[in-house]
């Protein structure tokens, strides 16, 4: 089962041409961008681990890939994203994120419903890998 998380996450892996290609459209923005990543990519797991800063002053996308690559290299088997940051209203907010690197096996999320007591419906998550 594929992790949908983030903008492309129902297309195909995009290849680094791809990946810089979104890069340069962020950067003609004015948007930073920063390398994120995770081994666990559950939805409720908004806090990913940074790569270094977000690069705020970048202007090409080598640079972005550069960070890119010294990441995959450290954590291949992690959940990788980039995300870009509009700064033009004064709040850094997100306005696209996509993964770029996945693990060669995702984990599986199941999510069993159970009715309980009345009328109550109690979830349970398990991660199957």
């Amino acid at each position: 089962m594929r992790i949908t998380q983030g903008c492309f996450s129902f297309l195909p892996d995009l290849t680094d041409d791809q990946i810089s290609t979104q890069v340069e459209y962020c950067l003609r923005k004015g948007w930073a961008i920063g390398v994120e990543y995770s081994y666990d990519p559950h939805p409720r797991n908004i806090y990913w681990q940074m790569w270094g800063n977000p690069m705020f002053d970048l202007k090409d996308a080598k640079g972005v890939m550069i960070e890119l690559d010294d990441c995959r290299k450290l954590h291949p088997e992690a959940y990788i994203r980039l995300n870009a940051f509009d700064a033009t209203r004064a709040v850094e907010s997100v306005t696209m994120s996509f993964i770029v690197n996945r693990p060669k096996v995702e984990p599986e999320i199941r999510l069993t419903r159970m009715e309980a007591d009345g009328r109550s419906i109690r979830y349970t998550q398990t991660v199957v890998r």
